[in-house]
Order: C-alpha cells, then structure tokens, then sequence
C-alpha cells in the first residue's frame, strides 16, 4: 500500500476532503453538517452523519451563546483540555471542570452520589448562564435534566455526547425531551472527545 504523501499543514484539509469523499451523494444539512464533520474527523466514525440530533436552531443559538461569552462546563478534564482555549478567550469565555474540586468531591461522598453529579449542582451555583458539553458521565447529563426542569439552570446549549452502557440511552432521550437548545448523540457512542469537537466546531464557525 502505497502511502500518501501529505505536509503537515495539509493534513486536516485532505481529511476532510476524505469525509467529503466518503459521504458520496449524501448531503448534510447545510447548518449542522460543519459540527457533523468535525465530529466524523475527531473519531473516524461515520455513523455520526445518522446519530447526531439538532434541535431547532441548536447550532445558531449555540453561536450565539459563545458571542455573548458564555463559559462551556464539562464533565471531564479531557473534555476541558480539548476545548479551544484561544478561541473562546477571543470571545471573553472560558471553560470550567469541577470534578476534581475537593467540594464536588465531599458533596458527592455526602449524598451518596457521583462527582458528576455533584459537578451539576456547583454549576448551578454559578449564577450564569453556560454551554454544558458533556461527554463521559450520564449522572452529568440526568442531574442536569433535573436543574433544567427546576429552572435552576437555563442553558445556552447542551451537548449531550456521553458514552457507555449504563443509563447512557436513556439520559440523552430525557434531555431531547426538553425545550432547550441542544446537539445530542443518539445511542451509546459519544465521549470527551465528541464533545470538544462540537464545541470547537462553533468556535471555528464564528
């Protein structure tokens, strides 16, 4: 097998000319196929042209969302490192983890609970509105099912990208059923990964 020759500086560029490549005659919806792209490009998984689910003007409220600032909360401190940093201080935003905070720790230890979970009440606590990009933890994405429902958080966009076994399904269904702007990966696949190339797709669109 012959290898291809291809500079460094060319290596996304003839990636996603591979997706475009592969996708064939398969047209994406002109708004949410930039977010679908770059998920296939982080993961090499085309299944994500089926899986990924919009909901009405998800991806111009999740712009406009980061054009006012809005701070990105995840789960994960992988899903924080692959977060654009530059980009989202150009837009006076940044992105926070909470669970490795010894507070979110002791919460959770005093509720019988999960550090993801905990992690969603001191993001309510925050007093702002945020872009919640959750990738690994489905107790992340129930509990904040629940704040949403208590108007205890009113969210600018949800990514609902866990992956697994346990809940998983289930958790990304309770956040569809909600009236909030939201990009969901249907079904077990998803990960920290997933979640910062969606965040990193708005970023590059703005």
């Amino acid at each position: 097998m012959e290898l291809e020759q291809v500079l460094p500086m060319d290596i996304e560029r003839r990636s996603f000319e591979i997706i475009a490549q592969e996708l064939g005659e398969r047209r994406l919806d002109p708004v949410n196929g930039a977010v679908i792209k770059r998920v296939i490009h982080t993961t090499a998984d085309f299944d994500y042209a089926d899986n990924l689910i919009f909901s009405p003007d998800a991806v111009a409220l999740g712009l406009e969302a980061l054009r006012k600032g809005m701070p990105v909360v995840t789960d994960t401190n992988m899903g924080k490192a692959g977060i654009n940093k530059r980009a989202l201080k150009k837009w006076g935003s940044e992105v926070y983890c909470f669970m490795s905070d010894e507070d979110v720790a002791r919460r959770a230890a005093e509720h019988g609970t999960t550090r993801a979970w905990a992690s969603m009440e001191k993001a309510a606590e925050l007093g702002r509105d945020c872009i919640f990009a959750i990738g690994n933890a489905p107790t992340a994405l129930i509990r904040l099912y629940e704040l949403i429902r208590e108007e205890k958080i009113h969210p600018g966009l949800v990514i609902g990208v866990p992956v697994g076994f346990v809940n998983v399904i289930q958790a990304k269904e309770l956040i569809l059923s909600l009236d909030v702007p939201c990009i969901v990966a249907r079904g077990r696949k998803g990960g920290s990964n997933v979640a910062a190339a969606v965040v990193n797709s708005l970023l590059y669109q703005l």
